[in-house]
């Protein structure tokens, strides 16, 4: 492997495209610290510190894990790149729903940078959106600057630099797909989690206790070996199931041309167990930030009936039963749920007809829809049921075994599977240019088996 790394420099042409997409990376992270004007960050800092492990932190952590922003620092990329992935989240819907959408996908090339541009002009639309219900929050809880609050000037300031940090992102992004290497804005979400990674090995070292009398959140030796353990179970179950595939079998008729007969050939036809990916992680738990943020507002309030609010806003906390089974009933849902708006047998089974093919022992068409429909409802189940086990693990933990939640959070949930899934392609990718120009992959020599689905 270390030899296939090296043979990565010593092509000219991928060595540029790795050199670019780190050099966008750390412009990146350079951009990640640029301060927003007005804005008293010391304040912000103290505010989410002592936030402890409440509603709004659970949010500014979720919010962190997954858009590459952080609003613990307001800074221009303080956004990241969420509103860029809710508008392509929005299109995507919105294609298998409205017909001209969908007439315009089928167009090709230029109907695809059609809805790419209806793309980027919602993204500013959410942006502003939430650029100012980000800066109320601030001025209603005293974080900004006092000669700036309130002023019409600092509000289009703030704003306008929110949006911009949020389109420079998209740009990057789109930079890194075209002349380096990787999806761009997978890459930036993933820095945004593994720079997390030294802070949470520097709390596990400043509370090293290996002396067993360990009591809140400090390190025991069990602790520390549990999470050693831990972390590389789940990786390794992480790219199981990423890599897990369901394989169809698929014949293609034989057909006479002049005095040939050519076809009859027999491939595979490949079926994701995990065809949602991390998307119902991430909608299952920005539904279930609301919740617990509402009850305990109304609980604060002491609306009647006041019992029920405390009950309901202690229940709807991070590693209760209530929580964690609402959390898997959720992943479960948004599983099925996106799987139906990605996955259209009927349109596989009718390009499987045109192309000549069939599924051994069934008609084509409906037939081989309803076929194609009922194997995804089963291989999904098991695929909802490994997320919902990634998904509830970091709360789990972090409650029962008094581990701070920035540790626990690299044991599972949307961060590991965004960093698996993305460290997977990008060696994919590299592996594909090596082998295109006869160089030695990085699992081996020629013959040796390497990273494919294999259930």
């Amino acid at each position: 492997m270390f030899r296939a790394f090296i043979n990565v420099f010593r092509i000219p042409d991928l060595r540029k495209k790795v050199l670019f997409t780190l050099l966008m990376l750390a412009v990146y992270r350079v951009g990640f610290y640029v301060p927003l004007p007005g804005i008293d960050q010391e304040r912000l800092a103290r505010y989410f510190r002592g936030a402890g492990g409440g509603a709004t932190q659970q949010a500014a952590e979720l919010f962190a894990m997954f858009t590459g922003g952080d609003l613990g620092q307001s800074t221009v990329f303080g956004l990241g790149i969420m509103p860029y992935i809710s508008a392509s989240i929005i299109f995507q819907l919105l294609v298998t729903v409205l017909p001209a959408l969908e007439k315009l996908q089928k167009e090709g090339e230029s109907g695809r940078r059609k809805i790419q541009e209806y793309t980027r002009y919602a993204t500013v639309l959410l942006c502003v959106v939430q650029a100012t219900f980000w800066l109320r929050y601030l001025t209603g809880n005293g974080m900004v600057q006092t000669d700036y609050a309130g002023t019409f000037a600092f509000g289009i300031i703030a704003i306008t630099g929110l949006t911009a940090g949020t389109m420079l992102l998209m740009w990057i992004g789109e930079q890194i797909d075209e002349y380096g290497v990787g999806n761009g804005i997978s890459l930036i979400i993933m820095a945004g989690i593994v720079v997390r990674l030294p802070s949470a090995i520097i709390r596990v070292w400043q509370g090293w206790n290996p002396s067993g009398l360990a009591t809140g959140g400090d390190m025991s030796a069990e602790k520390v070996v549990f999470l050693i353990v831990s972390f590389v179970v789940v990786v390794a179950g992480a790219i199981l199931i990423t890599q897990a595939q369901r394989r169809i079998p698929i014949q293609q008729a034989k057909q006479t041309r002049g005095r040939r007969v050519v076809g009859g050939a027999r491939h595979f036809l490949p079926l994701r167990v995990n065809h949602g990916g991390v998307m119902p992680i991430i909608f299952a738990s920005s539904f279930l930030l609301f919740p617990g943020m509402i009850f305990g507002w109304l609980n604060g309030a002491q609306l009647p009936p006041a019992g029920l609010w405390a009950f309901l806003s202690d229940a709807m906390q991070p590693g209760t039963f209530v929580y964690s089974v609402t959390y898997v009933g959720m992943v479960y849902f948004f599983a099925y749920f996106w799987t139906s708006v990605q996955f259209q047998p009927k349109e596989i089974a009718n390009n499987l007809r045109d192309m000549g093919s069939f599924i051994p022992g069934l008609r084509p068409g409906k037939r081989t829809a309803d076929y194609l429909e009922s194997v995804m409802e089963r291989i999904t189940y098991v695929g909802a049921g490994f997320l919902a086990l990634i998904a509830v693990i970091p709360s789990i933990v972090a409650v029962k075994m008094q581990i701070p939640f920035s540790i626990s959070a690299f044991l599972g949930g949307t961060g590991l599977l965004i960093v698996v899934s993305v460290a997977l392609d990008m060696i994919h990718r590299l592996e594909a240019n090596l082998i295109m120009r006869n160089y030695e992959g990085f699992l081996g020599a020629e013959g040796v088996a390497r990273v494919k689905g294999r259930m």
